[in-house]
């Protein structure tokens, strides 16, 4: 096995698109895994839960053949099948296990025996996993602009219309809200890190960020990088409120009902957003007390029943006391508790422009320094 091939764990595997067979049990994967890797597992939860006390009381002997003896005849042809059947499709994929050690050394053999020899990554999902952190706290070095604003001023759609432009929201599957959950599951603390760290590899320049709390959803924003976005500039998009109602209405409504409709059909579809949305409002009752909160609820269950005959900004009813009463005070005060200083207060269209402005600007930044030296 001493012999079997290996490749260095380079982010550039991740760049390149390579596809990566993980041979980790769906434990250990639902954890957190690479990006674009593909969960076939030497073994399952249970049979790695039991090579693992074996290994632990009577040593590495012992498990090695607990392991040839529960994964064997059918059972590890079956195993083996389904590599080849992924390596036909994308033949040069590469193997991988937690460290880099037995269980990927293993998949190589069978496969070789197979008459198919494909590398494992040196050092496994570790060794990886410690570079895309890595360029996440180097990312924490590089030019750095925030961009705030009331809720519904359309600072994703801004962001990404810069080269620079870092959409954790997307990493996170969270639109940093109540009422920004994803209609698919969150990911794990661990795979949203990986996403993060994967985008950040076509990002080398000065990044642009929406301002976030250090919660989005399920998920942190590794505390490096969250400490860079605190001490970022920042400009800050103010709108109008019928036009944040409209682009709240297409964020909250409009493209919510397209994800669930298109994941889980009219009819679900329907079912699971009124309950996400009622939910999330649901979840407010503290902050909003008794009161307006069943004010919200009956323009919603309104809202739901015209939208069930077409009347899309009837949603609008609630939405717009939602902002004004809701997330526009709550955002107003925490400008006034802070002491941030704008680079840029303006419309939407003025925000681009000095975005645009400032990444140009550090972009020529280490060219001009070079020169100078």
């Amino acid at each position: 096995m001493s012999e079997l091939p290996q490749v260095s764990p380079d982010l550039a595997l991740l760049s390149e698109g390579r596809t990566l067979i993980d041979v980790r049990a769906p434990v250990e994967f639902a954890q957190g895994a690479l990006p674009g890797a593909v969960n076939l597992p030497l073994m399952d939860d249970e049979e790695r839960h039991r090579v693992g006390i074996a290994y632990k009381q009577r040593g590495q002997a012992s498990a090695i053949a607990l392991g040839q003896q529960l994964v064997s005849g059918s059972l590890k042809a079956s195993r083996v099948e389904a590599w080849q059947r992924l390596l036909a499709r994308h033949p040069d994929a590469i193997v991988y296990c937690f460290r880099g050690g037995l269980r990927s050394q293993v998949a190589q053999q069978w496969l070789a025996e197979a008459g198919l020899e494909r590398p494992r990554i040196r050092g496994g999902w570790k060794a990886m996993r410690q570079a895309l952190c890595a360029r996440i706290d180097a990312a924490a070095e590089q030019p750095l602009l925030v961009v705030g604003g009331l809720t519904g001023c359309a600072k994703t759609a801004l962001i990404q219309r810069l080269p620079g432009g870092l959409d954790l929201e997307a990493c996170a599957r969270h639109k940093g809200s109540a009422f920004g959950r994803h209609p698919l599951q969150s990911p794990s603390q661990i795979d949203f890190e990986h996403d993060m760290g994967r985008r950040l590899l076509a990002l080398p320049g000065p990044l642009v960020v929406e301002d976030e709390s250090r919660h989005i959803g399920v998920v942190n924003v590794p505390l490096t990088f969250w400490h860079a976005m605190q001490q970022a500039p920042r400009v800050r998009v103010e709108m109008p409120l019928d036009w944040r109602l409209a682009q709240i209405r297409k964020d909250y409504i409009d493209d919510l009902w397209e994800v669930y409709r298109s994941q889980f059909g009219e009819w679900l579809g329907w079912a699971l957003m009124r309950k996400q949305l009622a939910s999330s409002l649901a979840r407010l009752a503290k902050r909003l007390g008794s009161a307006r909160l069943a004010r919200l609820q009956r323009l919603q269950q309104l809202a739901f029943r015209e939208h069930a005959h077409g009347d899309r900004q009837a949603h609008e009813a609630w939405l717009a006391p939602l902002l004004t009463e809701y997330y526009d005070p709550m955002y107003r005060h925490q400008l006034e508790k802070g002491e941030q200083a704008f680079l840029h207060v303006g419309d939407w269209d003025s925000c681009l422009a000095a975005a645009r402005d400032w990444s140009a600007r550090h972009a020529a930044q280490p060219v001009e320094q070079h020169a100078v030296e």
